[in-house]
């Protein structure tokens, strides 16, 4: 059997990063840029308060105290969208509001909670009492002072976030040159399944690894192509795996990667194109088909519905993930105490436990999500991460854990 990180090593040497492609700013959340994002002008533009209050000479507040405030003439008010329009004298101050550029002459910003008008000022008030002394820069916002024009505001790789769309709109980026995302067929195989919502014939059962495949293709960032489910024929598998590489990135299958007699992608993926079939040292998800069509990567998943999911996690994500032009493409892992015990006997595998997560006095506690047969889909639907179970007795409870998070962005 083979370590699945190697497996997963040998995968990725195999596939590429897929070209790029210039999409509408406001459209490229949870893209990744192919390119840098220059600043072409200051953010911001101007130093600016960050606090209402009132703009003034630091040097103006020396020995200011609650007791014995230092008192100001007020020369004028100042807004949000506002050009200031007079310098700040010494011995004056200006009200400002958030936002508002800092006026000529002025070098501090005193938060109006430190002055004689807590909340707002006093109406037709002509001076300000000042509690506090304030130093030079206080509460400035200086110009550039998040990005300066000609700084490498995003970098290539950058997965992008709501955040960085607000970054790009702050520097007027309206467009922005992206990976593509990959298309990835999609296809179960087996005699036995049924897709639509008729009742089940005697040794039927209802087709559960397709649909959870195009989500997680969707989630790792491709765009999922659904081609149905085939039967155990080898000729219309080949048909449907060739129309799949002619018009898509990636293909993966369900099903039909094992060793038994109706095990038949593999038996195709060998005639059409270059084939590694792997036993891996991991339960679930033992059989692994692996091979490239052409340029096209293929992934062969085994049929047991949490053995596929466990398999595209650890090899065909990563892989997308790699193709869409992420850098990082492993899930987050956290430490977490076993809230029970998980038991288990030596195999020379590494078992991956269907877990959900507690926030405990000490931190994360992991429990059985549930039955742990490669057959219990709900298991794993109930789990927020796969607990690492290494080669052995297992974990005591209270012991430590390390879990691989099911949500969330790569690692």
């Amino acid at each position: 059997m083979e370590p699945h990180d190697a497996v997963r090593a040998e995968i990725l040497r195999a596939v590429g990063v897929l070209g790029s492609e210039r999409v509408r700013a406001a459209d490229a959340r949870g893209r990744v840029t192919a390119a840098s994002v220059v600043a072409g002008e200051d953010v911001p533009p101007f130093a600016n308060s960050a606090m209402d209050g009132y703009a003034l000479r630091a040097a103006d507040t020396v020995g200011a105290r609650p007791d014995s405030p230092v008192r100001l003439a007020v020369s004028g008010e100042l807004a949000a969208g506002q050009a200031p329009t007079v310098a700040v004298a010494a011995g004056h101050a200006i009200r400002i509001m958030t936002g508002a550029p800092i006026p000529e002459g002025a070098d501090a910003v005193v938060m109006v909670e430190h002055t004689d008008s807590p909340r707002r000022p006093v109406e037709g008030a002509t001076e300000v009492a000042v509690h506090r002394p304030a130093r030079v820069g206080d509460h400035i916002r200086p110009a550039a002072g998040d990005l300066a024009r000609g700084d490498e505001a995003l970098v290539p790789g950058t997965w992008l976030r709501p955040a960085h769309l607000g970054v790009l709109a702050s520097l007027a980026v309206t467009e922005v040159e992206v990976h593509r995302r990959p298309r990835v067929a999609v296809m179960s195989t087996g005699d036995e399944l049924r897709d639509d919502h008729g009742p089940l014939a005697p040794g039927q059962i209802r087709d559960s690894n397709r649909p959870m495949l195009c989500a997680l293709v969707a989630e790792a960032g491709g765009v999922p192509e659904d081609l149905g489910h085939a039967p155990d024929d080898e000729a219309e598998v080949a048909a449907r795996l060739e129309r799949a590489a002619s018009d898509c990135d990636a293909v993966i299958t369900s099903g039909g990667v094992s060793v038994g007699d109706y095990d038949v992608v593999k038996a195709v993926l060998d005639r059409m194109g270059v084939l590694r079939w792997w036993q891996i040292a991991i339960k679930p998800a033992k059989p692994l088909a692996f091979g490239m069509l052409g340029a096209v990567p293929v992934f062969g998943l085994p049929g047991n519905p949490v053995s596929s999911h466990v398999s595209f996690e650890l090899f065909a994500r990563p892989a997308l993930l790699h193709m869409g032009g992420h850098r990082r493409i492993l899930r987050l892992s956290v430490e977490a105490v076993a809230g029970e015990a998980f038991r288990r006997r030596p195999d020379g595998r590494i078992h991956f436990v269907r877990v959900a997560l507690d926030q405990g006095p000490g931190g994360a506690v992991a429990r059985s999500a549930g039955g742990q047969g490669s057959n219990v889909l709900s298991a794993m639907a109930g789990a927020d991460g796969l607990a690492v179970l290494p080669d052995g007795p297992g974990v005591d409870e209270g012991g430590r854990l390390v879990v691989l998070l099911l949500d969330g962005p790569p690692a």
